[in-house]
């Protein structure tokens, strides 16, 4: 997502002035937000081929990862043993997924169909009575544990089945990054849809479908668990990392802090927000100091970012946005209307565009 962002914000921003080299182990882009909805009967996110990406916007693609980095040398060394140079490098590789719970089924998603497949089969089978939604501490990005919790009552609702559905989280609301008018509503939506929502609350799992919630020592039994997983920073060799979950730590330039001419953009960063638009902003804000580097006429600003987000699950998709100031969101605002252009899943300046203009001409 940062990496695609970043290439075309130095294509508008710097021209020719840059060449620009993408390094990626997959030959594809999936539209990963959308995955959500695969497992309950409709169309697969849409994939992107990187090659022709590459192709539109005169970008060099070797497919294949970053190994080690040579900060000193500003050489960047690669798993197949090839050695590149750069002038500017943005690191955007995301981050790790590890399961938190033993005993749940910990959402992955690159593969949620794969993963919800078999148990959206037994809710409609009327073979699960009691499902949780869990999300650990610190917690991901969470958007995805209420849309599929929305989408498992609405298909039990359908299938006229019994089931009680709970979503445990640490938040002292939901969606509380948000603020309280986009919690407030949210909240009203979980309650229409007669999911209960125990809030800051941390659990273990100490056996299958026992939950055990702090603070107060209760106890949750339900027939099938559900969670986030726990996130942790790639390895990225010849980077400094001060933190125990191995985040690269950025200035509100997104450069990685101790590092000349290296900047990161996305889930590996040490930013606590985990969500696409917020990895194309920092992409943006990185882009703009390489493009200035280059003798580009840009000003450099600060990162200073505001989340929008499209919730599915509902009768109708809801947009929400807040600026981020502290814990919570300020500016808090929800819609059944897009509040930013294009109206897309992922709100990025330059990608969203260029993706909606590819799928028009894929539909002509």
């Amino acid at each position: 997502m940062a990496a695609l962002e970043a290439a075309l914000a130095l294509r508008e921003l710097a021209g020719d002035r840059v060449a620009v080299t993408m390094l990626a182990p997959e030959a594809e882009f999936v539209y990963r937000p959308m995955r959500v909805r695969e497992p309950f009967g409709y169309s697969q996110a849409r994939h992107y081929s990187l090659e022709a990406i590459a192709e539109d916007l005169s970008v060099e693609l070797i497919r294949d990862a970053l190994k080690w980095l040579d900060p000193d040398a500003r050489i960047v060394h690669t798993g197949e043993g090839e050695q590149l140079p750069y002038d500017a490098l943005l690191i955007a590789m995301g981050a790790v997924l590890r399961p938190r719970f033993r005993h749940a089924l910990t959402l992955d998603d690159r593969k949620l169909d794969e993963q919800l497949h078999g148990l959206i089969q037994d809710v409609e089978g009327g073979y699960v009575n009691k499902l949780a939604f869990v999300a650990p501490h610190p917690m991901p990005w969470p958007l995805p544990m209420y849309e599929l919790a929305l989408m498992t009552a609405r298909r039990a609702f359908d299938m006229n089945i019994e089931m009680s559905v709970t979503v445990v989280t640490p938040e002292d609301a939901p969606l509380a990054v948000f603020g309280s008018t986009v919690s407030e509503a949210v909240d009203k939506l979980l309650s229409d849809h007669n999911i209960l929502t125990v809030q800051s609350a941390y659990c273990e799992m100490p056996q299958p479908g026992q939950l055990s919630l702090q603070p107060g020592g209760r106890q949750l039994h339900v027939d099938r668990v559900v969670a986030l997983p726990q996130l942790f920073g790639p390895a990225t060799p010849g980077l400094p990392k001060d933190n125990g979950d191995s985040f690269i730590a950025v200035d509100p330039y997104c450069q990685v802090r101790g590092v000349d001419r290296v900047w990161a953009a996305g889930d590996a960063t040490d930013f606590a927000i985990k969500l696409g638009g917020i990895a194309a902003q920092q992409a943006d804000t990185a882009a703009q100091s390489i493009a200035a580097a280059a003798g580009a006429p840009v000003e450099p600003a600060k990162f200073h970012p505001v989340i929008h987000a499209m919730l599915l699950g509902g009768e109708r998709p809801l947009y929400l946005s807040a600026h981020v100031t502290g814990g919570h969101g300020s500016s808090s605002e929800i819609s059944d209307s897009p509040m930013w252009t294009p109206g897309a899943k992922i709100d990025a300046k330059y990608l969203a565009p260029y993706l909606e203009a590819r799928d028009r001409a894929a539909l002509r």
